[in-house]
């Protein structure tokens, strides 16, 4: 058996031709045959067998044979098949002598008969009705939690929540402190091409200073807040569902429940408390940076002066917009916090049961996030504001 060394030359590369003599297709294999290299296919072959009168016997020569690998055996076994399917015979002598070693062990060792699982075939309506009782059973769970967290937070409004003011702290800090580099880094990037887009289009009309205008409705009224809680879904949203998931692995929340204490209370409701207090906070930082990504364009490129943008800006904001994207952060972070903690509570008790929590997570609240602000768009304009 001759190893392959490497990708053919033009010169050297797989070749493939075929000669008839009487009853017998002979195939002329020639030239380095690599996987690599994009070898003949056996549809060549085939052509040739059902071409009239169809030939009895297949042989081969090889003589003009270079290196090969596991294309060529792939080659030659698709050639026994196909001649299987015609019964016609297959003379291997003229193949180099490893080819026929590795062809004799591969037909030795016979495929075992449960090696292929056929996947039945499942009618559309079948699937779509699946579907939609998988889609269902989701809407019901998230209900379900919805209702559990609701009743813990009217246990916090009565003072007979059990859960720490520690942790609260700390989750606080997490969701805030903690979020303020991502968040100011995003929302400065996103000002500054609100901006390039913005002077490109405006400055054609001479009116570059609308940029101030544009960058800072779009910021207050809608970017701002939905970009933080993407930003915070990708960040606290697979943070929660990986925590209290791995809590499910190691069975702490069976012994919290053991213990009488209610796990949505304990470990969901700090977690859904800090985003809630968080999200309009980051907000608002989010809005001063993409403002401030936004002066960056207009004073650099546009060539107006800070005092001049930010006038600009603050006649263009109005505090229906301010307190709209308010509004919207909180419910953006009340959907990142159900959305993470669900998933978590959720998960099955392994390693990957985590992960996949994780990214479920994510993928919920960004497709929550995304249908909410939809909502909001369609309400505010009903609306008028």
């Amino acid at each position: 058996m001759t190893a392959a060394n490497g990708t053919s030359t033009a010169a050297e590369r797989s070749q493939l031709s075929f000669d008839r003599t009487e009853d017998t297709l002979l195939i002329r294999l020639a030239g380095d045959w690599s996987i690599t290299a994009d070898p003949p296919s056996a549809t060549e072959v085939d052509g040739q067998l059902a071409a009239t009168p169809a030939p009895r016997r297949i042989g081969y020569d090889s003589t003009a044979l270079g290196d090969w690998d596991s294309s060529l055996l792939a080659f030659l076994i698709r050639v026994d098949e196909l001649a299987g399917e015609r019964q016609i015979s297959v003379e291997r002598s003229g193949l180099p002598a490893g080819a026929q070693q590795l062809l004799s062990l591969a037909e030795a060792v016979p495929e075992k008969k449960d090696a292929r699982v056929e996947v039945p075939k499942v009618p559309a309506i079948d699937r779509v009705g699946k579907n939609a009782v998988k889609a269902a059973t989701a809407t019901g769970h998230f209900v379900s939690f919805l209702g559990e967290v609701t009743v813990s937070v009217g246990h916090l409004l009565r003072g007979t929540a059990q859960f720490s003011k520690r942790e609260l702290g700390i989750e606080i800090q997490k969701a805030g402190a903690n979020a303020l580099g991502i968040v100011a880094l995003v929302s400065f990037l996103l000002g500054l091409i609100l901006a390039f887009v913005g002077a490109i289009q405006l400055e054609q009309f001479g009116a570059a200073i609308y940029v101030a205008d544009l960058v800072a409705i779009a910021m207050v009224h809608d970017m701002g807040a939905l970009m933080t809680a993407i930003v915070m879904s990708g960040r606290s949203g697979a943070a929660y569902a990986a925590e209290l998931g791995s809590m499910q692995v190691n069975q702490e929340i069976d012994a919290l429940t053991t213990l009488g204490i209610s796990p949505v209370d304990f470990l969901v409701l700090p977690r859904f408390l800090a985003l809630v207090v968080m999200m309009p906070l980051l907000t608002l930082y989010a809005n001063l940076f993409g403002i401030l990504g936004g002066m960056l364009v207009g004073t650099g490129m546009l060539g107006l002066t800070v005092q001049t943008y930010l006038q600009q800006t603050m006649q263009a904001l109005s505090m229906s917009d301010l307190l709209g994207g308010l509004l919207k952060a909180l419910v953006y972070g009340m959907l990142v916090a159900l959305a993470g903690c669900m998933r978590g509570m959720q998960s099955s008790r392994s390693a990957s049961g985590v992960g996949d929590a994780a990214t479920s997570a994510v993928v919920t609240a960004i497709v929550a996030i995304i249908s909410a602000a939809g909502v909001f768009a369609v309400v505010f304009y009903a609306l008028g504001i």
